[in-house]
C-alpha cells in the first residue's frame, strides 16, 4: 500500500449526555432535630436572661422620685431595689418593685419597674432621697458575657450549619472512603447478568478446551483428584489485542457454577503506599470465603511487571503489590480453592516468578483465528444482524486473513450501518466487502479535492505497484488498486494472501522489496519527478531488508542474529541497548541492507521499463475508473483490455446556484462575490 499520507482533520461530535435522574436523598431528621434544639436553647437563654427586664415598667426619673417620696417603692429582702451598674458607662438602671393601685379598686399590687439614672448629675440627690425614704439599694453589676458570647459565635455556627447541609453527603462518604482504601475493588459477576457461554466464543478452539477443563474440574473435582491431579492455581491467557481474552473469561464465568470476581490490574495501583498490597490481601480473603471461586485479573502487566527493571530501580508501590500477589498465589500460607485467571498482551514484561508452575500453572495462547475460525466468529456475530440469503460468510472469511475477532465483529457492524444508511432491508455481500476494506484500510474519502497533477502522480504510483504485484511470481494475489483517498492514503494497492500465512520465504521477501520499489520508479518514468508518496514504501522496504539481514539470516553475513530487539520494547530493560557486534559488523549490516534495496530497485526498474505500455494502460484505466480489482488489472496486462470493466456510477448533475441579489448597484456589489460550487484549495503535495 502506498503512503500518500496527509493529516486528516476529524470533526469531533459531542454525544448528548443522558439525563440520569437520581432519587432524592432521604430527609435527615436527626440533623433537623439537632438544629431545632440549638435554636430553642439560644432562644431560651435570651428569654430567661431578659424576662424580668421585658416585663418591667419603664419609669421616668421624676416619677420615680415622686413614688419614692410617697413611700410606694418596696424595699424588702425578697424584693430589693437594685442598682444595675454597667462598666464603662455613665448611665445605670434602678430596678425593683413599687405599689401600684389597681383600677376600680383600693388594692395595690407589686409592679416591677425600671428607671434610668444619670450618675454624674443624680448621684448626690438620689443618695439623699433614698436615705430619707429608708430604702436600701443593692449595687449589682450587669453582665452580658453570655449574650456577647452567643452573639459572637452565632454567625460562625450558622456558617458551619450551612456548610454541613451543602456537603453532608461528601462528609458521610469521606469516612467510608478513608476506611476503604485497602479494600479490594474486585466485583462479583452475577450469573443472571452474564449470559455469555462457550457457545458465544469461536475461533479459539484449543484455548476453549483448556479452560473448559478448568470448569469441569470445578464442577466435578473428584473426577480428576482420584488420579492424583490437582486443580491449577492460575491460568494466564496471552494474545494480541482483540483476540477474545476477556470474552473467554466471561464465558468461563457463564459456564462455571462458582463465584466469579473480576478486577483490572490498574485497580491495585494507588497513590498511597501499601494500598495495592492491602487490596490483594483483601481480594484473596474474599475469595477464600467463597472458595472454590475464580478471580479474573485483566491486563495483569499493569501490576506484574518485571521487578528491578524500573528506571533507577527501587522498591516502589507496584513491586510491593506484586510481592503480595506472589505470596498469596503460592506462598507459605497459600490455600486451595482460589483460581486466578489473568489476561495480557505483554507477556515479555511479566516477572519470571509470576510465570513459574505453582502460580500460573497453565499459559493459554490465544492467537489470530484461521480461516475456519474467522468464519465461525462471523457466524456468531451474524446472529445479531440481518443478512441477505445471498451472503457468503466463507468468502468474507477467506478475504480477511490476519483479522482479529474484534475486527471481524467491527466488519459486521460497519456493514449493518452501511445497509441502514442505504435503506436496505438486509446486509448484502457488497456491504460486507466494503466494510472489510474500511476496517483494515479506512473509509473512502471521495469528497477530498485533488489536483489533476496529484491524481496523475497517484495513478502512475499505484499502477507501478499493481503491475509488479501481478507479474512477480512470489507475491500475494492483487485484491484492489484505487486512487480514491482512503484513510490516510491518497491511493492504495491492496493484496490479500490466498491462505493464512505463518512464515515468510526468502524469494517472497525479495519480490516484496521489488514491488515496494515500483511506485517511486513509475512516478519518475512518466512525470520525470518524484514526490513524498513513497515514504511509506521506503520505511517498509528498509524494515523488511533489515529483518532479512539481522533476524532471518538471509544475507551473505550468514545465520547470525544481530538484532537484540524484541517485538515489544521494555524501557527499563532495553534502554541500555547493549549491542552484541562491532562497528565493522554494523557497517557490513548497513551494506547488506543497501544491497538488497539497490538490487530490488534495479530489478523493478528493468521490469517496468520492459512493460511500459502495460503500465500506461493501468494508469489510464485508474484515471478513468479510479478503482480496479485484481482480475481487471490482470486483463490489462495479458489482453490489453478489460473483459468486465468497472461500472461508472452516474452522478446527478450539480444544481445550478441561485442568483444572488446584492443591494445597491449590481455591477458594483458592496460585498465580495464568493466562488460557488464548493471549490476547495488543494492540499500540498
Amino acid at each position: 500500500m502506498s503512503d500518500y499520507s496527509f493529516s486528516p482533520q476529524e470533526d469531533e461530535e459531542a454525544s448528548p449526555s443522558k439525563n440520569n435522574k437520581t432519587p432524592n436523598d432521604p430527609i435527615n431528621w436527626r440533623a433537623f432535630l439537632l438544629v431545632a434544639i440549638a435554636i430553642a436553647l439560644i432562644g431560651g437563654a435570651f428569654f430567661f436572661r431578659g424576662s424580668n427586664l421585658m416585663l418591667a415598667e419603664d419609669l421616668s426619673f421624676p416619677k420615680f422620685e415622686t413614688l419614692l417620696k410617697d413611700g410606694k417603692i418596696i424595699s424588702t429582702p425578697e424584693k430589693p431595689l437594685e442598682l444595675l451598674i454597667e462598666e464603662g458607662k455613665n448611665t445605670q438602671s434602678l430596678s425593683g418593685f413599687y405599689r401600684k393601685k389597681v383600677q376600680n379598686s383600693d388594692a395595690e399590687v407589686a409592679t416591677a419597674f425600671k428607671t434610668t439614672v444619670f450618675m454624674p448629675f443624680n448621684s448626690a440627690t438620689l443618695e439623699k432621697e433614698l436615705a430619707d425614704a429608708g430604702v436600701t439599694v443593692t449595687p449589682k453589676a450587669e453582665s452580658n458575657v453570655f449574650l456577647s458570647t452567643v452573639v459572637s459565635f452565632l454567625p460562625i455556627f450558622l456558617f458551619l450549619l450551612v456548610l454541613y447541609f451543602f456537603f453532608r453527603s461528601q462528609i458521610k462518604m469521606a469516612g467510608k472512603s478513608a476506611m476503604s482504601f485497602g479494600k479490594s475493588k474486585a466485583k462479583m459477576l452475577a450469573r443472571e447478568k452474564n449470559k455469555i457461554t462457550f457457545r458465544d466464543v469461536a475461533g479459539v478452539e484449543e484455548a476453549k478446551e483448556e479452560v473448559q477443563e478448568l470448569v469441569e474440574f470445578l464442577r466435578n473435582p473428584k473426577r480428576f483428584q482420584k488420579l492424583g491431579g490437582r486443580i491449577p492455581k492460575g491460568v494466564l491467557m496471552i494474545g494480541s489485542p482483540g483476540t477474545g481474552k476477556t470474552l473467554l473469561a466471561r464465558a468461563i464465568a457463564g459456564e462455571a457454577d462458582v463465584p466469579f470476581f473480576n478486577i483490572s490490574g490498574s485497580d491495585f495501583v494507588e497513590m498511597f503506599v501499601g494500598v495495592g498490597a492491602s487490596r490483594v490481601r483483601d481480594m484473596f480473603e474474599q475469595g477464600r470465603k467463597s472458595a472454590p471461586c475464580l478471580i479474573f485479573i485483566d491486563e495483569i502487566d499493569a501490576v506484574g511487571r518485571h521487578r528491578g527493571h524500573g528506571v533507577g530501580g527501587g522498591h516502589d508501590e507496584r513491586e510491593q503489590t506484586l510481592n503480595q500477589l506472589l505470596v498469596e498465589m503460592d506462598g507459605f500460607d497459600a490455600q486451595e480453592g482460589v483460581i486466578i485467571i489473568a489476561a495480557t498482551n505483554r507477556p515479555d514484561v511479566l516477572d519470571p516468578a509470576l510465570l513459574r508452575p505453582g502460580r500460573f500453572d497453565r499459559q493459554v495462547t490465544i492467537g489470530l483465528p484461521d480461516v475456519k475460525g474467522r468464519e465461525d466468529i462471523l457466524k456468531v456475530h451474524a446472529r445479531k444482524v440481518k443478512l441477505s440469503q445471498q451472503v457468503d460468510l466463507s468468502k468474507i472469511a477467506r478475504g480477511t486473513p490476519g483479522y482479529s475477532g474484534a475486527e471481524l465483529a467491527n466488519v459486521l457492524n460497519e456493514a449493518a450501518l452501511m445497509a441502514a444508511r442505504k435503506g436496505l432491508k438486509a446486509i448484502t455481500q457488497a456491504e460486507l466487502e466494503e466494510a472489510r476494506d474500511k476496517v483494515r484500510w479506512g473509509k473512502e474519502r471521495r469528497s477530498m479535492a485533488m489536483t489533476e497533477k496529484e491524481k496523475t502522480t497517484t495513478a502512475w504510483h499505484e499502477a507501478g505497484h499493481a503491475l509488479l504485484n501481478v507479474i512477480l511470481e512470489h507475491t500475494h494475489p492483487l485484491h484492489k488498486v484505487t486512487i480514491i483517498p482512503r484513510g490516510q492514503y491518497l491511493g492504495a494497492t491492496m493484496y490479500l494472501p490466498e491462505k493464512d500465512q505463518l512464515s515468510t520465504q526468502y524469494k517472497e521477501s525479495l519480490d516484496g522489496l521489488v514491488m515496494m520499489m515500483g511506485g517511486r520508479i513509475a512516478e519518475e518514468m512518466f512525470t520525470h519527478d518524484i514526490s513524498n508518496g513513497a515514504s511509506g514504501d521506503i520505511a517498509q522496504a528498509t524494515t523488511l531488508a533489515r529483518k532479512m539481514v539481522c533476524e532471518w539470516g538471509m544475507s551473505q553475513l550468514g545465520m547470525i542474529r544481530f538484532s537484540e530487539e524484541n517485538d515489544y520494547v521494555f524501557f527499563g530493560r532495553d534502554m541500555a541497548g547493549k549491542r552484541q557486534y562491532s562497528e565493522a559488523t554494523a557497517q557490513q549490516i548497513d551494506a547488506e541492507v543497501k544491497r538488497f534495496i539497490d538490487e530490488a530497485y534495479a530489478r523493478a526498474a528493468a521490469i517496468l521499463q520492459e512493460k511500459k505500455e502495460k503500465l500506461e494502460l493501468i494508469a489510464k484505466a485508474l484515471l478513468e475508473y479510479e478503482t480496479l480489482d485484481g482480475a481487471q488489472v490482470a486483463d490489462l496486462i495479458t489482453l490489453g483490455y478489460m473483459k468486465n470493466p468497472p461500472v461508472i456510477e452516474q452522478k446527478p448533475p450539480p444544481i445550478p446556484p441561485a442568483p444572488m441579489a446584492f443591494p445597491g448597484d449590481v455591477s458594483k456589489p458592496n460585498r465580495p462575490d464568493f466562488p460557488t460550487g464548493g471549490l476547495v484549495a488543494p492540499l500540498p503535495a
